[in-house]
């Protein structure tokens, strides 16, 4: 598992490291099944995922790249507090 501010800073790097460091081409989002939720979305050859320490640390994550860094994706979603949370980006 990984606390809040060590997804926070992974993504930060990961995007910093890339070709044009751009937020906006990159979108991040919520699962409980990080390999179903990386086939739906087609095998992006980027996938990286974190597995968050709670549903709310990982949707504070998300809000923050969402609205203050402008990532593609959006907040919401089922999710269930009682499961084992990932964050994703690609």
């Amino acid at each position: 598992m990984a606390s809040k501010r060590e997804i926070v800073q992974a993504i930060i790097k990961r995007v910093g490291e890339a070709e044009t460091v751009n937020y906006g081409l990159w979108r991040i989002g919520l699962t409980h099944d990080h390999t179903e939720r990386w086939e739906g979305w087609e095998k992006p050859k980027f996938w990286l995922y974190w597995q968050a320490d709670s549903l709310d640390d990982a949707q504070e994550v998300e809000a923050f790249f969402i609205h203050e860094k402008g990532m593609q994706g959006g907040t919401g979603g089922d999710l269930s507090p009682h499961k084992t949370v990932f964050v994703y980006i690609f």
